[in-house]
């Protein structure tokens, strides 16, 4: 009998890879497929978080990484004994851990939150009397920090794609242009550029919102966040300007490295069956990490079905 291969793929791949997936989404939406879908081997054409997470969520299933080098810098610029550590000095709050995160940094957390979700889970946590840390993303945290004048500990970890954008590259952009201009913007982004965005939100939410848009047909729409998505939007509206925002004066050109490693080559060996196998998780590590992530996946269904 042959076996079941579904080949999941993130926005930020390349076009050409997300055309070899059986699903496209953002975090939250490969999390759930992973877990729901019937599959005996599950290709995760992303990074090695969103891997380990589909593992978790599938434990059945053989969970393969086309390359080896596909981590995140949110987990590179963690360590977990700290990490450990850092909960610990807070006993008192909730802890909330950004999806970006190893399956040792999910284990030691209370609820995972995507960008997607996080904005009302971190809201029904603190309308219940909790006190919440927040981690591994700075960024994100400053936002909501800023955004509902929350008081939550951050861990300092940043995304090195999202972390590039900035304030003054985009002032220059804009004084170039003499018709509407638009930012829309992911939470991993620093505070004073989420501070100019006309739109903070996901990777799914961002697309909603230009395929949605119907304001002034010559305007130039930025978008600050991984240039994958931009494939996206313009296959969703060809009819629109958009441009990746700027992270330096004249460049346009800010890709994540680690989902690039994402080739066509390297996919296709993983759906033969070669690649890294997501089989060093232990049992407790698994049951530890799964309960926040379910956490999540069961407040999701409730408040966004």
């Amino acid at each position: 009998m042959s076996r079941r291969v579904v080949t999941l793929a993130h926005y930020y791949t390349e076009p050409h890879i997300q055309q070899m997936a059986d699903k496209v989404g953002d975090s939250l939406e490969l999390s759930l497929y992973a877990k729901e879908c019937q599959a005996d081997t599950i290709v995760f054409a992303g990074v090695r978080f969103m891997a380990e997470t589909a593992k978790i969520l599938n434990p059945q299933a053989e969970v393969i990484l086309p390359d080896r080098g596909s981590t995140c810098s949110l987990v590179t610029q963690t360590d977990v004994t700290a990490l450990k550590a850092w909960r610990e000095a807070h006993p008192d709050h909730v802890h909330v851990s950004y999806i970006n995160s190893s399956a040792e940094h999910k284990a030691l957390s209370d609820w995972i939150v995507t960008s997607r979700n996080v904005d009302d889970i971190i809201a029904h946590l603190y309308a219940d009397g909790k006190k919440v840390i927040f981690s591994p993303d700075r960024n994100m945290g400053a936002y909501l920090n800023f955004q509902y004048g929350y008081d939550m500990p951050l861990w300092s970890a940043v995304c090195e794609v999202h972390d590039k954008f900035n304030q003054a590259a985009l002032d220059e952009a804009f004084a170039g242009i003499s018709t509407a201009k638009y930012l829309i913007a992911h939470p991993e982004s620093p505070l004073p550029v989420l501070q100019q965005a006309d739109y903070v939100g996901s990777t799914s939410g961002m697309l909603n919102w230009i395929k949605s848009y119907a304001s002034e047909p010559d305007a130039t729409i930025f978008v600050a966040t991984e240039d994958g998505i931009l494939y996206n939007m313009r296959l969703a509206r060809p009819d629109l300007k958009i441009e990746q925002a700027p992270i330096y004066a004249g460049c346009q050109c800010n890709q994540c490295p680690y989902m690039k490693l994402n080739t066509t080559q390297a996919v296709q060996r993983a759906q033969a069956g070669e690649g890294i196998r997501i089989d060093y998780l232990s049992e407790e590590q698994m049951d530890l990490a799964r309960q926040p992530i379910e956490r999540m996946l069961e407040f999701s269904k409730r408040y966004y079905a």
